[in-house]
């Protein structure tokens, strides 16, 4: 069920209206049978995983809250006839018990997810392995179809599993309510990828109707699918036209098409959040914010902590953290400080756990090379900034730069912004070759005589351009708005906002629908 057909909009009246009809206690009984019916409408063979992800992690919770009521207990009991070594034992040996738990139910979730979406992608590179040393191909057919969701229901779920064993959080005795915070249908195709803790309380508490989040939640709608219908839509076959001929293309058309990849991106995946967020607020439901104006970042880790915000957050907590505080990131800082002294030694961990973070969110991204690539630029530019700090902050005190200056931050906010665009383009045009291809395209031919036209006609047009343009505008003058808050949650006339609802409405009706019939779904949906 696509967010932007006429069906999701029935869908969604119809569930906001038996969300606030039935008892309070049965609320959260109406948001799961909406994600069912969501869910099972794209194929009911997607159900069958997300239920034996939810059954897992549910068996698994139970399971090591057992163990470690069961240890506790037990030490209560017999504290008075054992000594610290004992109890130290006791406590271990539950733990490792538990550990196993956890290891089983990752090992079974994330071994579903690398089979469907990474199976056919590691059979293709046997086979080339095989033909490279004279042996014979092997069958690279892969029929398997990945369920939908499963790279954001996956993270979200094992990370309430992990929580658990973290004792962050105590186990959900319900299965039904850990089925809907698995399944939530605003989030199990793009996200957020939500904590169980900020959750869990929302979805299984009582809601009260109310008409400010009503009114708040249906204007962020209306703006979500204005970014996504009006402006990544229109600007999707313009992107895909250079990127498939950027080779044969004036350097201008080439640039031109890689910055309208990141206004496409940008406008596709936070008008999804847009989208499911309002809808969650005129429930009363507050979903994480997944963006916090990325494009004024003013260094490419910036960039990383205000795009794409609870990925980052979920790789920082359950996979950075661990394997830099891990025994071979100690050992490798122990070597580095006394091999190049303290100050590089202890980048080192940090470097080690971002090389495996950038290695995982590539492969997360997509089974390519391309996605890898993608992964690694982003993560040696990061790790390379790390080096480099000490020798940054020496050139900046000798320039006399002044960081907090408005020159300096716009420099490093369009610096920024181009090598983020930029890196952009592997996954889109092949992989790390065909990227550095895409880049030196950038630099020759430039004839300003074909961006309106005579190049990529009919694709680009001087209407095109120009919505596309006022649209960045507007985007731009809206983040800047946003500097000191969200702008619709300040007091704004009744009146204002009604005119400017109606004004978006039929932007979006004249110029978004005939759009989005010709270019399909969100960019996203495919991770």
């Amino acid at each position: 069920m696509s967010l932007i057909s006429g069906e999701f909009a029935l869908f969604a009246a119809v569930l906001v209206a038996a969300f606030y009809l039935v008892p309070k206690r049965a609320q959260w009984i109406c948001l799961l049978v909406a994600s069912c019916i969501f869910y099972v409408a794209a194929g009911w063979e997607n159900g069958v995983f997300l239920v034996i992800t939810a059954l897992s992690a549910y068996g698994a919770g139970r399971w090591m809250q057992a163990i470690g009521e069961k240890s506790r207990a037990y030490l209560r009991v017999n504290r008075d006839r054992m000594d610290k070594a004992a109890r130290k034992a006791v406590k271990a040996a539950a733990t490792r018990r538990r550990r196993w738990v956890m290891g089983g139910c990752l090992c079974l979730n994330f071994g579903l997810l690398c089979l469907f979406k990474y199976g056919g992608f590691v059979l293709r590179q046997v086979n080339e392995l095989s033909l490279l040393l004279g042996g014979g191909g092997v069958d690279t057919v892969w029929h398997l179809v990945v369920p939908l969701g499963i790279s954001f229901y996956t993270f979200q779920t094992m990370g309430y599993v992990v929580d658990v064993y973290w004792e962050k959080c105590p186990a959900q005795e319900n299965f039904a309510k850990l089925l809907l915070f698995t399944s939530f249908f605003p989030q199990v195709t793009q996200g957020p990828i939500s904590d169980y803790r900020q959750l869990s309380g929302q979805l299984f508490a009582p809601h009260r109707y109310s008409d400010r989040n009503f009114t708040l939640g249906f204007q962020r709608m209306l703006w979500g699918y204005g970014k996504k219908m009006v402006l990544a839509d229109r600007a999707a076959p313009l992107v895909q036209a250079v990127f498939n001929q950027y080779a044969s293309l004036p350097g201008n058309n080439v640039v031109l098409g890689a910055f309208l990849y990141s206004l496409q991106i940008y406008a596709d995946f936070s008008g999804y959040m847009d989208i499911v967020c309002g809808l969650c607020q005129m429930l009363d439901i507050r979903l994480a914010e997944n963006f916090q104006r990325p494009y004024f970042s003013k260094s490419v880790a910036e960039y990383w902590r205000r795009w794409h915000i609870t990925l980052g957050a979920w790789f920082k907590t359950y996979l950075y953290y661990p394997v830099a505080v891990s025994r071979p990131a100690k050992a490798l800082t122990k070597w580095g400080t006394k091999t190049f002294g303290s100050t590089f030694g202890k980048t080192l961990a940090a470097s080690f756990a971002l090389v495996v973070v950038w290695f995982t969110t590539g492969l997360w991204h997509g089974a390519n090379w391309g996605y890898i690539a993608w992964g690694g630029v982003n993560g040696l530019a990061i790790i390379v900034s790390l080096w480099l700090e000490p020798v940054y902050a020496r050139m900046k005190r000798a320039l006399r730069v002044r960081e907090s200056g408005f020159a300096w931050r716009a420099f490093a906010t369009v610096r920024t912004f181009c090598l983020v665009t930029m890196i952009k383009v592997f996954p889109e045009v092949g992989g790390l070759r065909n990227g550095l291809g895409f880049w030196a395209a950038c630099f020759r031919n430039w004839d300003f005589s074909g961006v309106d036209g005579r190049a990529l006609y009919p694709v680009v047009t001087r209407e095109n351009l120009l919505i596309l343009g006022a649209g960045a505008g507007i985007l731009f003058l809206v983040s800047l708005a946003q500097r000191k808050g969200p702008v619709l949650e300040r007091r704004i006339p009744g009146a204002v906002r009604l005119v400017v609802s109606v004004a978006l409405f039929f932007v979006i009706a004249y110029w978004g629908i005939p759009m989005s019939m010709e270019t399909g779904g969100f960019l996203y949906a495919q991770f």
